[in-house]
């Protein structure tokens, strides 16, 4: 690497190091309740960093209401159709969320929800459009939750367990948790960031869209244990009896061998959609050295994801597999090294994919 180019690499670090995404308060609420989005919106570009922070605090806060360890599905129903209603301008009033802020065991998600008017009060910074963009997906964020909790109920230890019923469930799920924010962060871009032909916009779309539903098929893949000890199986029933299991028999590591094939199909599936993620980099312009930045990030940890998820027992709830944060680093390093030199972004995506 010549000079020119270590400069440029010191540059871009000191200048994500002093970013500043909405203003000092909203920035804390992130950094403490995100370990692995913070990172990646770091790198954004300054026309759409603030905006996208601003919606994933919005999201965590439906998210926190959703999972609060109450034991009453109308309860977290009425509250989160309540504070959309508010976000989105069809309610007068946010609701008290206090009592959930009480019983949370995360302190920065209770913070969040005791802060959660300061939050609302950021969508007043951007214009109609950018507002309406993050009105959008937040609304299908939480549509899928009410969905959730009417599927499921509460997330409470030692009930009954209840799964999705098919794979199109499966699939609808990942679009309304993680695929329309890959639709938020392309309609982003493509209007303050870059220009696509009529006829490349379906396509980076439909990537994008892609893109998301990869990150959320790891999280499922990756927290079954979790989730079966809150009642919640995200592997369709039907898929199960196609080899002979129940969502119980996932919660018995000893059936890791006739559960392997399955689990390993989605893991395709997996690798499939960060195919998809790959190609989305590939139309995003040289120029925009930070939203490739951004959009790397996320790929590079999720293909070392799948990597593990495929070597470990995955229905062992004492083998907590993840990304560390020094592995985050390295990749951090990696990626930026990448967008300097010619052909480095489809180098390193290459070596890192799960094999």
């Amino acid at each position: 690497m010549n000079i020119f180019m270590e400069k440029t690499l010191v540059g871009v670090m000191e200048e994500i190091e002093l970013s500043v995404f909405v203003n000092e308060k909203i920035d804390r609420l992130l950094e403490t309740t995100s370990r692995s989005f913070y990172p990646t919106l770091k790198y954004l570009p300054k026309k759409t960093r603030g905006q996208t922070g601003l919606l994933y605090l919005l999201a965590r806060v439906a998210d926190t209401i959703a999972d609060s360890k109450v034991g009453e599905t109308t309860l977290l129903s009425e509250h989160l159709k309540a504070y959309n209603d508010a976000v989105q301008g069809r309610g007068s009033e946010l609701p008290d969320l206090s009592d959930l802020a009480e019983i949370q065991t995360n302190p920065h998600e209770a913070e969040l929800l005791r802060n959660v008017s300061d939050v609302v009060e950021g969508l007043q910074i951007y214009n109609a459009e950018d507002k309406e963009r993050m009105l959008e997906c937040l609304d299908v964020i939480v549509g899928g939750q009410l969905l959730d909790l009417e599927r499921f109920g509460p997330a409470n230890e030692g009930g009954k367990i209840s799964a999705l019923r098919t794979e199109e469930e499966l699939d609808d799920y990942t679009f309304r948790v993680a695929g329309c924010v890959g639709v938020f962060w392309t309609k982003m871009s493509l209007a303050h960031l870059m220009k696509l032909p009529p006829e490349e916009e379906a396509l980076f779309m439909e990537r994008g869209i892609r893109f998301g539903k990869a990150l959320q098929m790891i999280n499922i893949l990756r927290d079954i244990p979790e989730d079966l000890r809150f009642g919640r199986c995200y592997i369709p029933q039907s898929s199960l009896e196609a080899i002979g299991l129940n969502p119980e028999d996932l919660l018995d590591d000893g059936n890791l061998a006739t559960f392997r094939g399955l689990y390993d199909r989605y893991l395709d599936l997996t690798n499939e959609h960060l195919e998809a993620a790959t190609a989305y980099i590939r139309m995003i312009p040289e120029t925009q050295f930070r939203l490739k930045a951004s959009c790397m990030l996320p790929v590079l940890v999720g293909q070392r994801t799948v990597t593990l998820l495929r070597e470990g027992n995955i229905l062992n709830s004492e083998e907590r597999i993840k990304v560390t944060r020094d592995e985050m680093k390295t990749y951090a390093r990696k990626l930026l090294r990448a967008l300097l030199i010619p052909g480095g972004v489809k180098r390193l995506l290459e070596k890192n994919r799960d094999k």
